[in-house]
């Protein structure tokens, strides 16, 4: 009787959540090893379908690192990396869309629907829904510009689509490739797309799956953090590395009406709801 007990406080403890955030939106960014692992694979699905069935409106944006070195490396395509950027060339930039949303925004897709959920795939290409332009990488901030090939600055994001499907009770999940003027493909930073997407639905939440407890200061774990304190935290070089355009696509989100941002870790099953539903959480949270 305990044990039945303790299960039903679980429930009432995410009753508040599922009120407060029933008929909005939230955007999660899916990559790392949530990707990957058979097990963690299948808690997210059964997160976004539990989402869904309380009333809560999941948009996913995927990554997919890991598959496409995979497949570079089967069709013997070499990839440069510079300053931990991707160069897309043209070969690379076709493997790159073959992947993400040939392969992997499909798998993504099944996973939800084993679930009972109903979810449509598209790309940054589908209904103009993002439009880009080639990005120069500049080096610790200098003017100085070095061209990365088909690799995409969003420059604007038409949401209808994304609306259109979720009136229709659809759950988007989303391709981080864009089209610039011509009607080219580039490859877009899946934190980037998601961040974007989410400024223009106006989300209640983005979340980042990432294979990091969160952000960590001094290897402890820190939470209820606003822009003056990661701005803080950046100068003094406590977030640093890949961590730094992470926190700043989060404070872009919340700059232009995202109410909260959460940076979560994607290695623990359920971690969607945990952040959501329960009061301690298990990410880092900016707001």
């Amino acid at each position: 009787m305990e044990k039945i007990l303790e299960r039903v406080n679980h429930i009432l403890e995410a009753l508040p959540y599922i009120t407060k955030y029933s008929g909005k939106t939230i955007v999660i960014k899916y990559g790392g090893a949530a990707m990957i692992k058979e097990e963690l694979k299948s808690s997210f699905a059964e997160d976004i379908v539990l989402l869904k069935y309380v009333g809560i409106n999941p948009v996913i944006v995927h990554g997919g690192g890991p598959e496409i070195n995979s497949f570079l490396d089967k069709l013997n395509v070499k990839s440069e990396f510079i300053h931990g950027h991707r160069v897309t060339d043209k070969p690379t930039l076709e493997v790159v869309e073959m992947v993400l949303t040939g392969k992997i925004n499909k798998q993504i897709v099944s996973g939800i629907q084993a679930k009972d959920g109903k979810a449509v795939g598209i790309s940054g290409r589908d209904g103009n829904l993002a439009k880009a332009k080639i990005q120069k990488l500049k080096i610790n901030g200098k003017s100085e510009e070095i061209d990365i090939g088909f690799v995409g600055e969003i420059t604007n994001i038409d949401p209808s689509i994304i609306i259109t499907l979720q009136k229709e009770g659809f759950i988007p999940v989303i391709s981080p490739v864009a089209e610039d003027a011509k009607g080219n493909s580039l490859n877009i930073n899946a934190d980037t797309m998601a961040g974007k997407i989410a400024e223009s639905l106006k989300a209640e939440k983005l979340v980042l799956l990432t294979d990091t407890p969160g952000i960590l200061i001094k290897d402890k774990l820190v939470t209820g953090l606003n822009k003056e304190k990661v701005t803080k935290y950046i100068e003094s070089g406590e977030i640093s590395g890949g961590m730094i355009p992470k926190v700043n696509c989060c404070l872009d989100a919340i700059d232009s009406g995202v109410k909260r941002t959460h940076i979560i870790d994607g290695r623990i099953p359920h971690s969607l709801l945990i952040e959501i539903f329960t009061d301690e959480g298990i990410g880092s949270l900016i707001e």
